[in-house]
């Protein structure tokens, strides 16, 4: 008898813990705004300057996406 109905538990067991896995592997992060990349990239640009040096600025998110360029 428990063999036979090991695939409805089987088959329950997996409905009612699929939706909590699909839930668990979301993943969410943030990312930086416009406004504030383009203020990284001049600050940066403005203290290799101060220091001498003659540099193209990027900056880039978690996915090395790029987000702002200075020349």
């Amino acid at each position: 008898m428990i063999v036979r109905n090991l695939p409805a538990i089987t088959a329950i067991s997996c409905l009612l813990v699929g939706p909590a896995a699909a839930q668990e592997a979301l993943v969410t992060y943030k990312s930086l705004s416009p406004e504030l990349a383009q203020d990284l990239a001049k600050a940066t640009l403005a203290d290799c300057r101060k220091r001498g040096f003659q540099v193209t600025d990027v900056v880039v998110d978690r996915l090395v996406i790029m987000q702002a360029l200075l020349r």
